[in-house]
């Protein structure tokens, strides 16, 4: 029986893409006021972004309930003894306990492994993908779990903001905080390092924040796998695929959008570019 990949919500994995590979993916929550809403299922990219701007409440997110992991982990346990959960940063979100402590709920008997993947968005959804490819293709749990760690190395991301502020309101902003005392108006550009938000620069006008990603996509000598994400923005993401494309192959590249959960911690504008590859 193949082992099966179990994620969260903030991996922003297109559904077809989750479907194909048969990921079970546990969606975090957003709550504005009294009403809780499903991150990607409950409350459209659509409608979060136009209650962000417009809505007098301001949203907080929470990690998914035990219950909702070793619900999955039982059903699960049904089609295999083997199971590999892999999460958003545990710097940023206590889903990775959740995740962890959730196995003791379980009423199956299952080995269940949970990684840490230190990433979020698309890296961590490129680092998941793999994961699934090799659990289809026969893989063992522990071969998955190396593969996994060595992917855990080869994922980056760079985004660039419109404002810093909704990082800020959320407590999320680690290091990049750094950014937010220029009186000039600017596009701030943060990375994850060690799973942390940390600064990458700044530019000065939305143009010159798009050549950034771009220029940070060509550093890489191999590109794996591409992703090209937005918050609100698609013609500034399909500019930077159209751009991208003159690299790597645009059928390749994945189109996402940032699900609800990450949009309260970036507001809308966020553009980002996610990549599996080498350097060297």
């Amino acid at each position: 029986m193949p082992v099966r990949i179990v994620t969260d919500s903030v991996c922003d994995l297109p559904s077809e893409v989750a479907k194909e590979l048969e990921i079970t993916v546990i969606p975090l929550n957003v709550r504005f006021g009294t009403e809780v809403y499903r991150d990607g299922i409950d409350l459209t990219t659509e409608q979060f972004y136009d209650r962000l701007v417009h809505d007098k409440t301001f949203p907080v997110t929470s990690v998914p309930s035990p219950a909702a992991f070793a619900e999955a982990y039982d059903r699960l346990a049904g089609e295999t003894d083997e199971i590999l959960v892999i999460t958003l940063t545990s710097k940023l979100s206590a889903t990775y306990e959740v995740a962890l402590q959730s196995i003791g709920l379980m009423k199956k008997k299952c080995r269940v492994e949970v990684v840490d993947s230190q990433w979020a968005v698309m890296a961590q959804g490129f680092i998941v993908i793999a994961a699934a490819k090799a659990a289809q293709a026969g893989a063992s749990l522990d071969e998955v779990l190396d593969i996994t760690h060595r992917n855990m190395k080869r994922v980056d991301i760079r985004a660039a903001f419109d404002t810093l502020e909704y990082l800020r309101r959320g407590g999320r902003i680690g290091a990049a905080q750094a950014l937010l005392g220029s009186v000039l108006k600017v596009n701030p550009i943060i990375m994850l390092k060690d799973g942390v938000v940390e600064p990458a620069g700044r530019t000065r006008s939305r143009a010159k924040a798009i050549d950034h990603l771009y220029n940070f996509a060509m550093s890489f000598s191999h590109i794996e796998e591409l992703a090209v994400e937005d918050a609100a923005c698609p013609d500034d993401a399909e500019l930077l695929v159209e751009r991208l494309g003159s690299k790597f192959p645009r059928e390749r590249i994945y189109r996402s959008k940032t699900t609800p959960v990450i949009g309260t911690h970036t507001g809308p504008g966020l553009l980002l570019v996610a990549i599996l590859g080498d350097r060297e």
